[in-house]
C-alpha cells in the first residue's frame, strides 16, 4: 500500500511483512518489480526492502542529479561496510586507519594513463602464454565447457598479471587450486552481499579463510613479477600497525575478487553471443585479421602479438560487440546514501524529499533494456554501438540525447576504477581467441541469465555450454 509521507517525499511501497518488506519479490525479479512500480507510481518512488528505505530514480535524464551530488549522497562508507564483511577485514572507516581509504584510492592511478599501458602489455603477454599452452593441446578439435574455459584463462591471466607467477614447476596447478576455491566462495557472494551471516553458508567461511591465507606476506613474497598496483597497496598496508597480517591478506583477496568477479562472466557472455551470431563472429574476426595484416604481425602460437592502446581502441566492431553483451548481461544497482535530511533537486523543478540514512538507487538495467533507447532490446546486435564505421555515442529517448546510455561499471564516485583494464583484458582475450582458433558451439541449447546477482554486477549464465576450438589453418 502507498502511505502518505512528509511533503515532497515520493510514494512509499511497503511490504506486508514489515522487516522483509518487498525483499522477496525484489530478489526474484527486480527488473519486473521496478517496471511495474514505475507504471503505477511514476519515475520516483520509495520501496521498503528488508528494513531499508530505497528511493529509485527511474528516469535516465535524472541520473545526472544523483551522480553529480557526491556531497549529500555518499557511497564509500556503504561499500566499505559491505566489503569489510564480505572479505573479512576491519572496516576502513573504524578510526584505526586514518587516510587509508584515500591512500588506497590514490593507487588507482596505476590503472589509467601510461601505467595502464604497462599493465595491459603484461596482461597481453600472460594471456598469450596461456593461449599458447592451450594451443599446444589443441592439435585437432578440442571440446570444453565455455564458462569453465573463460574462467580458467581469465583467472590465471589476471592472477599472474596482478600478483606474479607462482614459481613452482606446476604453477598452473597451484593457480587452478586457488581458482577452484575462488569459485566456491564466489557462489556465496550474493548471500554475503545480502548480509546473510557467513556461518549459515556451509563451507564458505573455511574456504574464505584458506583463500586469504594464500595472500599472507610470506606467500606473496615468493611470487615473481607482480604489478605496481599490488606492490603499492602492499607498501601502504605496511604503514598501518593496527592492520594485522591476516587483514592485509584479506585486502589482497578482496582486490582479486574485484578484478575477476565480474570480468569472468562478462567475458563468457561476449564469447557466447559471438558464437551464437555467425555474422558478428565474422565481422570481428575480419577486423582482427585486418589489424594483424596492416601491422605486419603474424598469428599463430609462436608469434608474439603486440597491440598498442590506439590499435585496441580502433577495433570498433570488437568493442561494439563487447559493449552489446555488457548491455545485455549487466545488472548493477548504483547506490548512494543520504547524509542528511534534504531535498534532492531534479530537473524541471522537481524535488525528492530524503531523510538521513535513506538509500537512493539507480538501476541502469532498466535503461539498457528500454525499447525507446535500444530498438528490440532483447536482440543481440553486435554493431549497435557503431555508426558509419565509427563509434556511436549518441543515443536518444523521447527525442532527447542521453548523457548516460551504457552503465555496466557504475557511475560517478562509485564507478569501477579497474574498468579500463577490464575492457582491455576482455578485448585481448577475444582477440587472441579469434586470432588463434576456429571456434564453434558444440551443443545447441539456450543459455539464460541467472538472476541471483541482480543488482550486484554481471549476471552469471544459468548453465554452462560446450564449444569446440582448433588451431586456425
Amino acid at each position: 500500500s502507498v502511505f502518505d509521507r512528509k511533503t515532497g517525499e515520493p510514494p512509499l511501497i511497503n511490504g506486508w511483512i514489515p522487516y522483509l518488506g518487498k525483499a522477496l519479490i525484489f530478489r526474484k525479479d527486480a527488473f519486473k518489480f521496478l517496471l511495474d512500480q514505475q507504471k503505477k507510481l511514476g519515475d520516483v518512488f520509495t520501496v521498503h526492502i528488508a528494513g531499508r528505505y530505497i528511493t529509485f530514480i527511474m528516469d535516465p535524464f535524472q541520473y545526472v542529479y544523483v551522480i553529480r551530488n557526491s556531497k549529500q549522497l555518499e557511497f564509500h562508507e556503504f561499500a566499505d561496510k559491505m566489503a569489510s564483511k564480505t572479505f573479512d577485514y576491519p572496516a576502513l572507516s573504524n578510526g584505526n586507519f586514518p587516510d587509508l581509504k584515500e591512500n588506497l584510492h590514490r593507487i588507482y592511478q596505476y590503472l589509467q594513463g601510461k601505467p595502464l599501458d604497462i599493465i595491459s602489455d603484461h596482461m597481453m603477454t600472460n594471456l598469450q602464454d596461456i593461449f599458447e599452452w592451450k594451443c599446444s593441446k589443441a592439435t585437432d578439435w578440442e571440446t570444453e565447457k565455455m564458462y569453465k574455459f573463460c574462467c580458467s584463462v581469465m583467472f590465471e591471466a589476471s592472477f599472474v598479471t596482478l600478483y606474479g607467477r607462482v614459481p613452482a614447476a606446476d604453477g598452473h596447478k597451484v593457480i587452478s587450486e586457488i581458482r577452484d576455491k575462488f569459485i566456491k566462495f564466489d557462489a556465496s557472494f550474493p548471500y554475503l552481499a545480502a548480509n546473510i551471516p557467513i556461518e549459515l553458508l556451509g563451507a564458505t567461511k573455511k574456504v574464505r579463510k584458506e583463500l586469504i591465507h594464500h595472500f599472507l606476506l610470506q606467500n606473496m613474497t615468493k611470487w615473481l613479477g607482480g604489478s605496481k598496483v599490488v606492490q603499492a597497496r602492499q607498501d601502504i598496508f605496511e604503514k598501518y600497525e593496527l592492520l594485522g597480517e591476516y587483514d592485509k591478506a584479506a585486502h589482497h583477496f578482496a582486490f582479486l575478487w574485484a578484478s575477476v568477479g565480474n570480468t569472468i562472466p562478462a567475458t563468457f557472455w561476449a564469447m557466447y553471443y559471438l558464437l551464437r551470431h555467425p555474422e558478428a563472429l565474422a565481422a570481428v574476426r575480419d577486423e582482427i585479421d585486418h589489424l594483424l595484416q596492416s601491422t605486419g604481425q603474424e598469428r599463430g602460437p609462436t608469434h608474439h602479438i603486440h597491440l598498442t592502446r590506439e590499435q585496441l581502441d580502433n577495433l570498433v566492431y570488437l568493442e561494439s560487440a563487447l559493449n552489446e553483451s555488457l548491455r545485455m548481461c549487466s545488472s548493477s544497482m548504483n547506490i548512494r546514501i543520504s547524509q542528511e535530511d534534504f531535498v534532492l533537486k531534479l530537473e524541471g523543478n522537481q524535488g525528492v524529499g530524503l531523510r538521513k540514512g535513506d538509500w537512493i538507487a539507480l538501476y541502469p538495467q532498466i535503461l539498457h533494456m528500454d525499447p525507446e533507447v535500444y530498438e528490440d532490446p532483447k536482440e543481440y546486435k553486435f554493431d549497435r554501438y557503431i555508426e558509419n564505421g565509427k563509434k556511436k555515442t549518441s543515443f536518444y529517448k523521447g527525442g532527447r540525447k542521453l548523457k548516460y546510455f551504457l552503465m555496466p561499471f557504475g557511475s560517478g564516485i562509485s564507478m569501477c576504477p579497474g574498468r579500463f583494464l577490464a575492457m582491455n583484458e576482455m578485448k585481448m582475450f577475444l582477440f587472441l581467441l579469434l586470432a588463434h582458433f576456429d571456434v564453434e558451439l558444440a551443443e545447441n541449447k539456450a543459455v539464460r541469465l541467472d538472476n541471483s546477482r541482480m543488482g550486484l554486477g554481471i549476471l552469471l549464465p544459468d548453465v554452462d555450454i560446450a564449444f569446440r576450438y582448433k588451431l586456425r589453418s
